[in-house]
């Protein structure tokens, strides 16, 4: 029987509720099982150190604090950028998420105040801060093939398809585009 371990690819059918209130904020039962290359990185720390040793068919429920998920909330991410950063016209207002690029590659925020010459934006993760209650079970695990170590993802089903160039491809450097 399979079990997750470093190396292997697991495909996953999970809920994730904030446990204060129960409310659902991602789930992909009904859909098509998540899979991650463990130990890549691919998914927070304390979701793949939960899953370790989890085999074919298991189910798993566990609760992560801030500093096992996103981490906390650190008001020095809060940043205030010129408005005319942004593009003329583009329509910005406290509450949106968007995205940039960095040198380290995209970056998301949320916009948290806008006046004519300011937008201050947040850069914590959006679930940083937050506790995560997850269910999660077992569909299968595979051992990963060379080209998935190599580039430190999933290829295929499930994974990422390189049959095709993506229009907003990176170029990372990872040789998938």
């Amino acid at each position: 029987m399979s079990v997750i371990d470093n190396g292997k690819v697991a495909f996953v059918t999970y809920t994730g509720t904030f446990p204060e209130s129960g409310e659902v904020f991602d789930t992909n039962v009904g859909g098509q099982p998540l899979a991650f290359l463990v130990g890549y990185r691919n998914m927070i720390e304390g979701f793949e150190r939960e899953m370790m040793g989890a085999t074919e068919g298991e189910s798993r429920s566990f609760t992560l604090t801030p500093e096992r998920a996103y981490g906390y909330r650190d008001e020095a991410m809060i940043q205030e950028i010129p408005r005319a950063q942004f593009p003329a016209g583009q329509p910005i207002e406290p509450g949106m998420v968007m995205a940039a690029y960095s040198d380290q590659g995209p970056v998301q925020f949320t916009i948290d105040s806008v006046n004519d010459e300011i937008v201050r934006v947040d850069l914590n993760h959006l679930m940083a801060g937050k506790t995560l209650h997850f269910e999660v079970t077992v569909n299968s695990v595979r051992d990963a093939d060379e080209e998935e170590l190599l580039h430190g993802h999933v290829h295929g089903p499930g994974g990422v398809d390189h049959s095709q160039k993506a229009d907003d491809c990176d170029d990372s450097g990872c040789g998938c585009c």
